[in-house]
């Protein structure tokens, strides 16, 4: 039987679907890292914004090769006094009653850490699980609260970050995940984490365009950057991927800021059509506060994608 050909009201219906159902599944999520400056106000503080859904307190950048790792968080606390920072247990059972995730984050751009073998690897999974995840120690840095996952910032090179990741992600269980994400360079791929992001194992992958000239947005040119992100979600299996941004020019002195009109208007709206969209990476929660830039996205998102 011959049909009626469809009606310009069908095409105009299937177009308001298909916009709705990307509205309504696209989000901008807002991750930043907490624990460099002592002037960017307490973990409760950040997480009182209401603006981010993860934070990553930074760094332990003292581990690897039988050492004994150590934290630091610069003005907050000593973590190299016993208890000296324990106070913040209670702040971030505070963040995560609130939906928000916190993560320690490894590494930084400065620091003493590698992974010398597998064994060595293994040593820091139990050191990390026992003293900042489910595990139990009578010294845990941060008190008794139970982070909910490991961030890889791996900024100098050795090997092995592979056998830590699968390490870490086989403590989780049915009732208590391990979620583990990375911050690597938007050179693809990344020297430094490139064998860990191989395993596939990584919910979040915040990828840092900044300080990269070659992939990141420059003098109004978005396209290297919009090449790289689309390299990155095409060729590494992650759960999600995070567009990494300073929130303010200071933040990153070989560039990479965009200024939050920019970053609606002409960044968000093509890399959020990706499958793998996630959300910004925000450096850092100290710069954050200087410019309130993650406000700024918070209403581009409202704008870009409403409920």
């Amino acid at each position: 039987m011959a049909g009626h050909p469809p009606s310009a009201l069908f095409f105009v219906s299937l177009l308001a679907i298909i916009l709705f159902n990307h509205s309504s599944q696209a989000h901008t999520n807002i991750s930043t890292y907490w624990g460099q400056n002592g002037n960017e106000g307490s973990l409760t503080d950040a997480c009182d914004t209401g603006n981010y859904a993860f934070i990553n307190i930074a760094f332990l950048y003292k581990f690897g090769g039988g050492q004994t790792p150590e934290l630091n968080l610069a003005g907050h606390c000593d973590a190299t006094t016993t208890g000296a920072c324990a106070f913040l247990s209670d702040q971030i059972t505070y963040c995560q009653d609130l939906g928000i995730q916190i993560r320690l984050s490894l590494g930084g751009g400065s620091g003493n850490y590698s992974l010398s073998s597998a064994d060595d690897a293994a040593e820091v999974a139990a050191y990390l699980w026992n003293n900042y995840l489910g595990g139990e120690s009578d010294s845990r840095p941060l008190g008794d609260a139970i982070l909910d996952g490991i961030d890889f910032d791996i900024e100098i090179q050795s090997s092995y970050y592979d056998v830590l990741a699968t390490l870490l992600h086989n403590y989780s269980t049915d009732s208590e995940e391990v979620y583990l994400s990375a911050a690597p360079q938007c050179v693809y791929p990344d020297a430094n984490l490139n064998e860990a992001l191989s395993t596939g194992l990584f919910d979040y992958v915040q990828i840092q365009f900044y300080n990269n000239p070659s992939c990141q947005y420059q003098d109004g040119n978005v396209t290297n950057l919009l090449n790289a992100w689309n390299q990155w979600t095409a060729s590494v299996t992650a759960g999600e991927f995070f567009l990494g941004l300073p929130a303010a020019e200071e933040a990153a002195p070989s560039g990479g800021y965009i200024d939050p009109e920019t970053l609606c208007d002409d960044v968000l709206p093509l890399i959020s059509t990706s499958e793998k969209y996630g959300g910004v990476m925000l450096w850092s929660r100290y710069y954050d506060l200087l410019t309130n830039y993650s406000t700024a996205i918070v209403e581009c998102s409202n704008a870009l994608f409403p409920m």
